[in-house]
């Protein structure tokens, strides 16, 4: 996290709801309808997914703080995340406030049509992630998550041995008919095909893995006439989450049943390829790596292209939250956003606060980690 403040405000999801909390601002965040939401809302978490088909949109691709919450809060991490990217690339303070206001019109088309909106034109960021996950095949995924072709995953820096006890747990996982079932359905050739676990490893993999249980496991899928292709899949324990539920929400108990149903409610793409286990007495979730799914690194914004990802990356959001309303509740929540749009800019002024009391939180909170890290170091 000591990279960027980006990065900070990426990793820090806990300092982000208490800051929000004890800001000045917190009592002028509406309440919106009770929906799920990421709960983590950053640019890093959204990106190209694809489903089963190979089909590929952009949808939100991380839902381990999914709760049933207020979507308010998502579109204030959004604005946050967007406002240091905006930072780090030395943008002025009035390129912040116009992404703002992209970003609330692209959120507010999401809630007028989620499926024929006016998403707006598709940012560079975005363009070529998209390009990039659309020529992506399964030997680019081996290549980069396995340094090789060869059906091996190589220990090292990100991926450590595991213990027999978890081998064998996880060989015991895979051999339960209804998680065979889902991994030999991902391509739509489950007929007479076989599957067998050809290694695993304790995955390594940013802030998220520190002290859970993450394992990656290659699959062997062989179908009747011997041949085999290859699957490799992500197994992550699931913890309570740190984003704020609404009261009285009907949400699993179990944290990674609660993970899949948000990502079936949120990002189709991805939930239809998840599903929650349990081993050791722990709860965890599975999820299918497939090549296209790539997360958006953004480095460098133009002026210009960080007023267009606002928009769009916005009405992404935003489409999240509208699949799970009816007309009347998206119009009520629409008027909410639009009747506080009014001020020194054209958003809503509780979003605008909070975006700027969060970013000189976070501004300060940073560093303060890069000085302590300066000295561990």
């Amino acid at each position: 996290m000591a990279r960027s403040a980006h990065a900070y405000v990426r990793g820090n999801t806990a300092k982000f709801y208490e800051w929000l909390d004890a800001s000045p601002v917190a009592a002028r965040v509406p309440q919106g309808p009770s929906i799920w939401i990421c709960g983590d809302c950053h640019l890093g978490n959204l990106g190209p997914i694809a489903n089963g088909d190979g089909r590929v949109e952009i949808q939100i691709r991380d839902l381990d703080q999914a709760v049933i919450g207020n979507p308010a809060h998502d579109l204030i991490r959004l604005g946050l995340s967007l406002a240091t990217a905006a930072r780090g690339s030395d943008l002025p303070g009035v390129a912040t406030a116009h992404m703002i206001e992209k970003m609330v019109d692209g959120y507010a088309a999401a809630m007028q049509d989620p499926t024929g909106g006016d998403v707006g034109p598709e940012p560079d960021v975005v363009r070529s992630v998209r390009r990039k996950a659309l020529s992506r095949r399964w030997q680019h995924l081996a290549k980069e998550r396995l340094e090789a072709i060869e059906p091996k995953i190589p220990l090292g820096r990100k991926f450590w041995t595991l213990a027999e006890d978890e081998r064998a747990c996880l060989r015991a996982v895979f051999a339960d008919p209804t998680v065979a079932k889902l991994i030999l359905a991902l391509d739509g050739k489950d007929a007479g095909r076989e599957i067998r676990m050809i290694d695993a490893a304790y995955w390594m993999k940013g802030c998220s893995s520190l002290g859970l249980h993450r394992y990656a496991v290659l699959l062997g899928l062989k179908n009747a006439r011997g041949r085999s292709s290859y699957a490799l899949v992500d197994l992550k324990e699931a913890v309570a989450p740190i984003a704020p539920s609404a009261a009285g929400a009907a949400m699993p108990a179990d944290n990674a049943e609660r993970v899949v149903a948000a990502a079936r409610a949120l990002s189709p793409h991805l939930g239809t390829r998840m599903i929650p286990v349990r081993m050791q007495d722990r709860s965890l979730f599975i999820r299918e790596l497939a090549p296209q799914d790539l997360k958006l690194e953004v480095d460098q914004f133009s002026e210009g292209q960080a007023a267009k990802a606002a928009h769009y990356l916005a009405f992404v959001v935003g489409k999240a939250h509208a699949r799970q309303m009816d007309h009347a509740m998206r119009e009520e929540w629409r008027s909410v956003l639009e009747h506080d749009r009014r001020g020194s800019i054209d958003a809503p002024n509780w979003l605008w606060a909070s975006v700027v009391a969060l970013a000189g939180s976070h501004e300060a909170g940073y560093l303060e980690h890069c000085r302590r890290y300066a000295l561990a170091a």
